[in-house]
């Protein structure tokens, strides 16, 4: 099976959305009462965060990309 690249940003979604489950799932059972109309703008928020963070990963690992290629001078060494 191939290796695939981790993407933080699927995880903070994923977990946004598990929390958004979590909250509705713990009002249906009584066992914790929330406004309703506070997890719209929460999930919202949340997935601001993913997008900055998914944002994060791409910017770093162009950085780190562009630093792992050698110069003009060392490619021509290197031929």
């Amino acid at each position: 099976m191939r290796r695939h690249d981790f993407e933080p940003g699927k995880l903070v979604v994923g977990l946004v959305l598990l929390g958004g489950f979590v909250a509705y799932l713990a009002a249906a059972r009584g066992w914790w009462h929330f406004p309703s109309y506070l997890i719209l703008p929460l999930l919202g928020v949340g997935f601001c965060v993913a997008g900055l963070v998914s944002s994060l990963t791409y910017a770093v690992r162009r950085h780190r990309a562009r630093d792992a290629e050698p110069a003009e001078g060392e490619q021509a060494r290197l031929r």
